[in-house]
């Protein structure tokens, strides 16, 4: 959550920087949403690691946009990502063309990773794990949903506490489905192929399936203590 948490926060500061943020978006009643991200990840930061967080916007089409991730610690690269965001509308809650809302800015067309950029994952088919989940207030963003970063927390604690221990991401990628909501009960239904989970995430009460995560996982070499994705 940490590492996502931080993705989110530099997004926002950069869009803001170009005027093209969350509060420009707010004062014509729109919203920037998440629908897709893929990291790609070397190594997780260590704890008390001094890292850099590098973010751009990549590219724009009609309904959405591109936005590249870097982690850097010092000279090394150690994680890559990148994401598709839309704009809805705050009443509808649908999407709307991005460049109506937008003003003039140059995105730099550089991507990060080139293949495979967003996956349309499978929903989980076999129930090898299941977990179910209370979302909590502090679960919720400021768009009033929960925020993007809790749903890799979420699969990854649906896995066994033995495999997580002995594992670590090396690839993560989700797609985002439904807004879940504040009190919500969530399941999470899991399915492992070798050392790959596919997680679908739905709400409990009306099956509105509202995220798809896929975890690549390397085996760990020694207890290293590193933050929290």
């Amino acid at each position: 959550v940490s590492l996502l948490n931080m993705f989110q926060d530099i997004a926002d500061d950069s869009a803001n920087s170009i005027g093209i943020g969350y509060d420009y978006l707010r004062t014509v009643g729109k919203a920037w949403v998440l629908i897709a991200m893929n990291v790609e990840i070397d190594r997780m930061p260590r704890l008390q690691e001094e890292i850099t967080v590098i973010s751009w916007p990549s590219d724009e089409l009609a309904l959405y946009t591109e936005r590249e991730f870097e982690v850097w610690s010092g000279d090394q690269r150690i994680i890559r990502a990148c994401s598709q965001w839309i704009i809805i509308d705050f009443e509808s809650r649908r999407p709307v063309p991005v460049r109506k809302y937008l003003p003039d800015y140059e995105p730099v067309r550089e991507k990060v990773i080139t293949d495979n950029r967003f996956r349309k994952l499978a929903e989980a088919t076999r129930a090898d794990y299941t977990e179910s989940f209370l979302v909590r207030y502090d679960d919720i963003d400021r768009n009033d949903h929960v925020n993007n970063a809790v749903y890799s927390l979420w699969a990854s604690e649906s896995l066994v506490p033995e495999y997580r221990l002995a594992h670590e991401p090396a690839r993560l990628d989700i797609n985002f489905k439904k807004e879940g909501l504040f009190g919500e009960k969530i399941l999470v239904t899991t399915q492992m192929e070798a050392d790959t989970s596919l997680h679908s995430i739905k709400a409990a009460d009306d099956g509105r399936e509202l995220a798809r995560v896929q975890f690549s996982w390397r085996g760990t070499k020694g207890t290293v203590l590193s933050v929290p994705l």
